[in-house]
Order: C-alpha cells, then structure tokens, then sequence
C-alpha cells in the first residue's frame, strides 16, 4: 500500500523522549475523568491552582437580596473579574450573557425559602438541564447537625452519582444549623463527610482557630465562602489567611456586591488569591481603583 502521506520527511517519533504523564493540578482530582478534569479547569486558574468565584445564588432562598436587586445592572459587568459564576440556572438562563466564558457553577437544592427550616432541601434541578446548560459543576448544600442532615446528605450522594455519568463535579456547601458552633471541630466533620461521600469539592467557612486543620484533614480542595458584609479590610484578610491556610480560592458573594465598589473590590481579592498580595497592599489597590470609577 502507498503511503499517506508520500514526498514527505521521514517521521520523527522522538523516541528518546518518554512520554509524559502529568498529574492533574487540583488536589484529590487525578482519578477523575477527562471531562470532570476539564471542568474544574473552567473554574481553578491552572496556573495558580485557586479560584475566585462569585457567590449570586442568595435569591433562590431569601428572594432580591441587597446588591442582587437586578443582576443585570451590577453583577454583567463585573462577571470579567471572576473565574466562576455560582448561581441558579433561571438566573442564568434570563440575564448572564452566554459569551461569559468562566465556569458556571450551577445551584442544584432548594425548597424552603428564609420563612422555614431551611435544612428541608430538595434536589431542584435535573442533572440533564444543568448539562443543556454546559456547566463547569453542580453545588448543594449539606446540613451536618441539621434536623435534615440525612436527607441533605443523601441529595448530596445522589447529585454525585449522576455527576460521575456526566463527568460533572459537585460542590458540597457546608452549611451551619442554627445551633450549631462555627469552630474547625464541626467544620472539619462537615467537610470530611462531604469529600468522604463523594463530593469532588467543598465550600466551608473560615474560622480563626484551625482553618488549616479543616484543609489538610479534606483530600479535596476547600473553597472559604464569604459570609456576611465585612469591612473591605476584613474580608480581604480573611481571604488572604484562607489561602495562605491552604484554601483552593474564595466563594464571595456579599463582600463584593455588597461593596460601596464591587468591580474594585473583586479586582483586590483577585491579587489575594492568585497573586497572594498582602491585605494592606489589596486594600490600597480597592481604594485606587474605588477613586477611579467615580
């Protein structure tokens, strides 16, 4: 038979070279296929191995939350700064323009709203749509302690194993019951439980005393979740001390688009995650920029 490819070099199969295996850049994800692999790749920067996400998801259970009133007017504009968009797919689908090219990390529980226990979730989404909507990963609560805890835990394991049939990772968010104490004990619990179970990521919340006992006992990455409105100098050293503690990145939401300046202020805890720039450095560069934009 003729070759293919006649006239041409003779070929070069470099075979003084081995052929290279990489191993993955995101912790606890080497055995994951190619597809979860690509995912995560949308929303940790490769290069840091962190990820700066942007938390707009309050709305599915407390309704038009202070800064979130209308998404289109002070969320678009300052979705260049993110890595990845936490939120739910009717927001996604009426107003996040369909050229963001970040990850998209889809709300997958709700139910009750503020008025009830807000432990009592559901799955709310089908794993089908959420692929129609090319997301990066699916996230769900889960209630250690919580009057619901095996139910939320259960849709946590449920979400997983239709993730593993269509190669998308899940995000299990710690969340704290009412009763409970924000320490590294219960957090430590709460998120080896969740990356015992399956899930391929967790959000928790940063605690003083500790944090980096909850990241190393976790073989998945640990995203801190923001919580309530801080003073900017606050937030962005609870940023910086997450990761320097080993946190994979941040899940703000309040502290930015809460902000007096929200695209400053992304902008600053973008230099935290990636960059590890001191906090006082961050806050000159919020302050620039906050001066900029009047």
């Amino acid at each position: 038979m003729a070759e293919a490819d006649p006239g041409k070099e003779p070929k070069n199969f470099h075979l003084d070279k081995p052929v290279e295996s990489r191993p993955f850049f995101l912790k606890g994800a080497n055995a994951l296929g190619w597809g979860m692999q690509n995912r995560f790749s949308k929303i940790f920067d490769p290069k840091s191995g962190r990820t700066v996400m942007l938390a707009i998801d309050h709305g599915y259970f407390q309704g038009p939350t202070t800064g979130l009133e209308r998404v289109d007017v002070n969320i678009v504009p300052i979705l260049p700064y993110c890595d990845a968009l936490m939120l739910t797919r009717g927001m996604l689908r009426t107003t996040i323009p369909s050229a963001f090219t970040g990850g998209i990390v889809l709300r997958a529980s709700g139910g009750p709203s503020i008025l009830k226990e807000l432990s009592d979730e559901e799955l709310a989404v089908d794993i089908v749509d959420a692929c129609r909507l090319n997301v990066a990963a699916v996230t769900i609560q889960v209630f250690v302690g919580g009057e619901f805890e095996t139910r939320s835990i259960r849709n946590m394991t449920r979400l997983v194993d239709l993730g593993y049939r269509y190669g998308i990772p899940v995000l299990a968010v710690t969340a704290v019951g009412k009763n409970m104490v924000r320490d590294a004990k219960y957090f430590r619990l709460a998120c080896r439980i969740s990356a015992e179970l399956g899930a391929q990521f967790v959000k928790t919340y940063y605690v003083p005393e500790g944090f980096e006992t909850v990241v190393a006992s976790c073989p998945v990455p640990i995203i801190m979740a923001g919580g309530k409105k801080l003073p900017e100098l606050d937030a962005l050293t609870m940023a910086y001390n997450a990761v320097e503690q080993g946190a994979s990145g941040v899940d703000m939401g309040r502290n930015i688009f809460q902000s007096d300046a929200p695209a400053a202020m992304i902008q600053a805890v973008r230099k935290i995650v990636h960059d590890k720039m001191k906090p006082s450095e961050a806050l000159e560069l919020f302050q620039t920029l906050k001066s900029e934009q009047r």
